[in-house]
Protein backbone atom coordinates (compact mmCIF):
# COMPACT_ATOMS: atom_id res chain seq x y z
CA UNK A 1 0.00 0.00 0.00
CA UNK A 2 1.41 3.06 -1.01
CA UNK A 3 2.11 6.09 2.00
CA UNK A 4 0.57 8.78 2.07
CA UNK A 5 2.84 12.13 1.40
CA UNK A 6 3.07 14.18 4.09
CA UNK A 7 3.13 17.82 4.33
CA UNK A 8 5.23 20.32 6.28
CA UNK A 9 2.65 21.00 9.10
CA UNK A 10 2.09 17.12 9.25
CA UNK A 11 -1.26 17.21 7.56
CA UNK A 12 -2.02 14.63 4.52
CA UNK A 13 -1.39 16.52 1.48
CA UNK A 14 -4.00 14.64 -0.72
CA UNK A 15 -7.00 15.01 2.06
CA UNK A 16 -5.85 18.80 2.13
CA UNK A 17 -6.09 19.55 -1.73
CA UNK A 18 -9.44 17.61 -1.53
CA UNK A 19 -10.96 19.86 0.79
CA UNK A 20 -9.56 22.75 -1.59
CA UNK A 21 -10.98 21.58 -4.47
CA UNK A 22 -14.37 21.32 -2.56
CA UNK A 23 -14.19 24.72 -1.54
CA UNK A 24 -13.10 26.21 -5.20
CA UNK A 25 -16.53 24.40 -6.10
CA UNK A 26 -18.25 26.09 -3.76
CA UNK A 27 -16.69 29.43 -4.50
CA UNK A 28 -18.12 28.88 -8.12
CA UNK A 29 -21.67 29.49 -6.68
CA UNK A 30 -22.48 26.03 -9.25
CA UNK A 31 -20.35 24.05 -10.96
CA UNK A 32 -17.12 23.63 -12.75
CA UNK A 33 -14.97 21.76 -15.27
CA UNK A 34 -11.36 20.13 -14.37
CA UNK A 35 -9.93 22.86 -16.63
CA UNK A 36 -11.66 25.61 -14.69
CA UNK A 37 -10.16 23.81 -11.49
CA UNK A 38 -6.81 23.22 -12.51
CA UNK A 39 -6.19 26.91 -13.69
CA UNK A 40 -7.95 27.86 -10.05
CA UNK A 41 -6.40 25.57 -7.77
CA UNK A 42 -3.13 25.31 -9.63
CA UNK A 43 -2.63 21.59 -9.27
CA UNK A 44 -1.79 19.09 -12.45
CA UNK A 45 -4.93 18.19 -14.59
CA UNK A 46 -4.18 14.17 -13.16
CA UNK A 47 -4.30 14.86 -9.61
CA UNK A 48 -7.71 16.77 -10.23
CA UNK A 49 -8.57 13.89 -11.98
CA UNK A 50 -7.48 11.41 -9.38
CA UNK A 51 -9.19 13.89 -6.62
CA UNK A 52 -12.43 14.29 -8.11
CA UNK A 53 -13.12 10.96 -9.37
CA UNK A 54 -12.39 9.69 -5.81
CA UNK A 55 -14.84 12.57 -4.14
CA UNK A 56 -17.80 11.50 -7.05
CA UNK A 57 -17.06 7.94 -5.79
CA UNK A 58 -18.05 9.32 -2.26
CA UNK A 59 -20.91 11.30 -3.10
CA UNK A 60 -19.28 14.23 -2.16
CA UNK A 61 -19.03 15.66 -5.52
CA UNK A 62 -21.34 14.62 -8.90
CA UNK A 63 -20.92 15.18 -12.18
CA UNK A 64 -23.58 16.63 -14.24
CA UNK A 65 -24.56 15.99 -17.63
CA UNK A 66 -22.77 18.39 -19.52
CA UNK A 67 -19.44 16.86 -17.77
CA UNK A 68 -19.20 19.47 -15.47
CA UNK A 69 -18.46 19.01 -11.76
CA UNK A 70 -20.63 20.33 -8.78
CA UNK A 71 -20.78 19.50 -5.14
CA UNK A 72 -22.48 16.28 -3.94
CA UNK A 73 -25.74 15.59 -2.28
CA UNK A 74 -23.59 13.96 0.58
CA UNK A 75 -22.32 16.95 1.91
CA UNK A 76 -25.85 18.51 2.74
CA UNK A 77 -26.27 15.98 5.75
CA UNK A 78 -22.57 16.96 7.11
CA UNK A 79 -23.11 20.69 6.59
CA UNK A 80 -26.68 20.95 8.12
CA UNK A 81 -25.59 18.97 11.44
CA UNK A 82 -22.47 21.78 11.36
CA UNK A 83 -24.68 24.48 11.47
CA UNK A 84 -27.21 23.15 14.15
CA UNK A 85 -23.63 22.61 16.52
CA UNK A 86 -23.03 26.30 15.48
CA UNK A 87 -26.40 27.44 16.69
CA UNK A 88 -26.17 25.14 20.16
CA UNK A 89 -22.65 26.29 20.90
CA UNK A 90 -24.01 30.20 19.66
CA UNK A 91 -26.69 29.55 22.04
CA UNK A 92 -25.75 31.26 25.25
CA UNK A 93 -24.29 34.08 23.67
CA UNK A 94 -28.01 34.75 22.23
CA UNK A 95 -28.93 34.51 25.52
CA UNK A 96 -27.05 37.31 27.00
CA UNK A 97 -28.16 39.52 23.57
CA UNK A 98 -31.99 38.53 24.77
CA UNK A 99 -31.46 39.81 28.44
CA UNK A 100 -29.56 42.87 26.75
CA UNK A 101 -32.17 43.71 24.51
CA UNK A 102 -35.60 42.25 25.87
CA UNK A 103 -35.96 40.83 22.09
CA UNK A 104 -35.20 37.98 20.02
CA UNK A 105 -32.02 36.98 19.33
CA UNK A 106 -31.45 34.89 16.46
CA UNK A 107 -28.05 33.17 14.27
CA UNK A 108 -28.48 32.08 10.64
CA UNK A 109 -26.01 30.82 7.81
CA UNK A 110 -25.62 30.91 4.22
CA UNK A 111 -26.06 27.94 2.74
CA UNK A 112 -26.74 27.03 -0.91
CA UNK A 113 -28.03 30.78 -1.89
CA UNK A 114 -30.34 30.42 1.15
CA UNK A 115 -30.39 31.73 4.69
CA UNK A 116 -30.73 29.32 7.40
CA UNK A 117 -31.77 30.24 11.08
CA UNK A 118 -29.76 27.74 13.20
CA UNK A 119 -30.28 29.00 17.09
CA UNK A 120 -32.99 31.15 18.24
CA UNK A 121 -33.74 32.01 21.91
CA UNK A 122 -36.98 33.92 22.26
CA UNK A 123 -37.87 37.28 24.16
CA UNK A 124 -40.01 36.77 27.57
CA UNK A 125 -42.30 38.98 26.22
CA UNK A 126 -45.65 37.62 25.44
CA UNK A 127 -45.71 39.22 21.99
CA UNK A 128 -42.51 37.93 20.45
CA UNK A 129 -41.13 36.81 17.14
CA UNK A 130 -40.27 33.02 16.36
CA UNK A 131 -38.11 31.72 13.50
CA UNK A 132 -38.62 27.82 13.53
CA UNK A 133 -34.69 26.88 13.40
CA UNK A 134 -33.72 24.91 10.71
CA UNK A 135 -36.66 27.63 8.50
CA UNK A 136 -34.79 28.99 5.10
CA UNK A 137 -35.31 31.98 3.34
CA UNK A 138 -34.10 33.68 0.33
CA UNK A 139 -31.53 36.65 2.10
CA UNK A 140 -32.92 39.89 0.04
CA UNK A 141 -35.82 39.74 2.04
CA UNK A 142 -34.31 39.60 5.87
CA UNK A 143 -32.01 41.70 8.37
CA UNK A 144 -29.47 38.63 8.87
CA UNK A 145 -29.49 38.18 4.69
CA UNK A 146 -28.78 41.47 3.85
CA UNK A 147 -25.97 41.46 6.86
CA UNK A 148 -24.34 38.64 4.89
CA UNK A 149 -24.85 39.85 1.29
CA UNK A 150 -23.22 43.06 2.61
CA UNK A 151 -19.72 41.09 3.17
CA UNK A 152 -20.08 39.62 -0.37
CA UNK A 153 -18.76 41.36 -3.58
CA UNK A 154 -21.21 42.93 -5.47
CA UNK A 155 -20.77 40.66 -8.93
CA UNK A 156 -21.61 37.49 -6.72
CA UNK A 157 -24.27 39.02 -4.95
CA UNK A 158 -26.47 39.62 -8.41
CA UNK A 159 -25.19 35.94 -9.63
CA UNK A 160 -27.02 35.31 -5.76
CA UNK A 161 -29.93 37.08 -7.21
CA UNK A 162 -30.18 35.70 -10.52
CA UNK A 163 -30.36 32.61 -9.11
CA UNK A 164 -32.83 32.82 -6.51
CA UNK A 165 -35.28 35.92 -7.91
CA UNK A 166 -36.42 39.03 -5.64
CA UNK A 167 -39.80 37.58 -4.96
CA UNK A 168 -41.91 40.02 -2.66
CA UNK A 169 -42.50 38.69 0.52
CA UNK A 170 -44.46 41.98 1.84
CA UNK A 171 -45.04 45.77 0.07
CA UNK A 172 -41.37 47.14 1.62
CA UNK A 173 -39.13 43.87 -0.05
CA UNK A 174 -36.36 44.79 -2.13
CA UNK A 175 -37.17 43.34 -5.55
CA UNK A 176 -34.83 45.27 -7.64
CA UNK A 177 -31.05 44.39 -7.63
CA UNK A 178 -29.57 47.39 -8.29
CA UNK A 179 -31.62 49.19 -5.38
CA UNK A 180 -30.56 46.25 -3.28
CA UNK A 181 -26.91 46.66 -3.80
CA UNK A 182 -27.48 50.46 -3.34
CA UNK A 183 -28.29 49.52 -0.11
CA UNK A 184 -26.02 46.82 0.66
CA UNK A 185 -23.25 49.68 0.03
CA UNK A 186 -25.01 51.41 3.11
CA UNK A 187 -25.25 48.49 5.23
CA UNK A 188 -21.64 47.44 4.90
CA UNK A 189 -20.59 51.32 5.76
CA UNK A 190 -22.78 51.26 8.95
CA UNK A 191 -21.69 47.79 10.05
CA UNK A 192 -25.68 46.49 10.52
CA UNK A 193 -28.87 45.75 8.42
CA UNK A 194 -32.58 47.07 9.71
CA UNK A 195 -35.37 44.93 8.44
CA UNK A 196 -38.12 47.11 8.00
CA UNK A 197 -40.95 45.05 7.40
CA UNK A 198 -39.58 43.31 4.50
CA UNK A 199 -40.46 39.43 5.36
CA UNK A 200 -43.10 39.84 7.66
CA UNK A 201 -45.31 43.28 8.11
CA UNK A 202 -44.88 44.62 11.76
CA UNK A 203 -41.89 43.22 12.19
CA UNK A 204 -38.22 44.64 12.77
CA UNK A 205 -35.25 43.01 12.54
CA UNK A 206 -31.56 44.42 13.35
CA UNK A 207 -28.59 42.17 12.27
CA UNK A 208 -25.23 42.17 12.26
CA UNK A 209 -22.79 39.83 10.01
CA UNK A 210 -19.98 37.55 11.14
CA UNK A 211 -16.67 38.49 10.02
CA UNK A 212 -13.53 35.60 9.63
CA UNK A 213 -16.24 32.92 9.48
CA UNK A 214 -15.67 29.69 7.31
CA UNK A 215 -19.46 30.41 6.12
CA UNK A 216 -20.98 33.85 5.75
CA UNK A 217 -23.58 33.62 8.48
CA UNK A 218 -24.95 36.78 10.71
CA UNK A 219 -26.91 37.73 14.36
CA UNK A 220 -29.91 39.62 14.79
CA UNK A 221 -32.44 40.82 16.99
CA UNK A 222 -36.13 41.16 15.92
CA UNK A 223 -38.92 42.09 17.77
CA UNK A 224 -42.55 43.95 16.80
CA UNK A 225 -41.92 47.56 15.53
CA UNK A 226 -43.83 48.91 18.92
CA UNK A 227 -41.35 47.61 20.75
CA UNK A 228 -38.15 47.74 18.39
CA UNK A 229 -38.62 51.50 17.59
CA UNK A 230 -36.09 53.11 15.30
CA UNK A 231 -34.74 55.06 18.22
CA UNK A 232 -34.74 51.72 20.09
CA UNK A 233 -32.57 50.64 17.16
CA UNK A 234 -29.35 53.36 18.10
CA UNK A 235 -29.38 51.61 20.97
CA UNK A 236 -29.71 48.33 20.47
CA UNK A 237 -27.36 48.05 17.09
CA UNK A 238 -24.03 48.20 19.04
CA UNK A 239 -25.28 45.24 21.66
CA UNK A 240 -25.53 43.45 18.37
CA UNK A 241 -22.82 44.13 16.80
CA UNK A 242 -20.75 43.37 20.10
CA UNK A 243 -22.35 39.91 20.21
CA UNK A 244 -21.53 39.80 16.25
CA UNK A 245 -17.55 40.44 17.49
CA UNK A 246 -17.69 37.81 20.33
CA UNK A 247 -18.71 35.41 18.32
CA UNK A 248 -16.01 36.01 15.14
CA UNK A 249 -13.41 35.87 17.57
CA UNK A 250 -14.22 32.49 19.07
CA UNK A 251 -15.18 30.96 15.92
CA UNK A 252 -11.49 32.48 14.49
CA UNK A 253 -9.68 31.29 17.87
CA UNK A 254 -11.12 27.67 17.11
CA UNK A 255 -10.63 27.40 13.87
Amino acid sequence: MAEEKVGRDGGVQSLRRAFELLERLADTGGEASLSELAATSGLPMPTIHRLIRTLVQLGYVRQNTNRRYALGARLIRLGENASMQFGTWARPLLAELVEATGETANLAVLERDEVVYVSQVPSKHSMRMFTEVGRRVLPHGTGVGKAILSQLPAEDVRALLERTGMPAFTTHTFTDADALLAHLAQVAAEGYAVDESEQELGVRCIAVPLTGTPAPAAVSVSGPEGRLTKDAVSRIAPLVQATAATLSTHLAESA
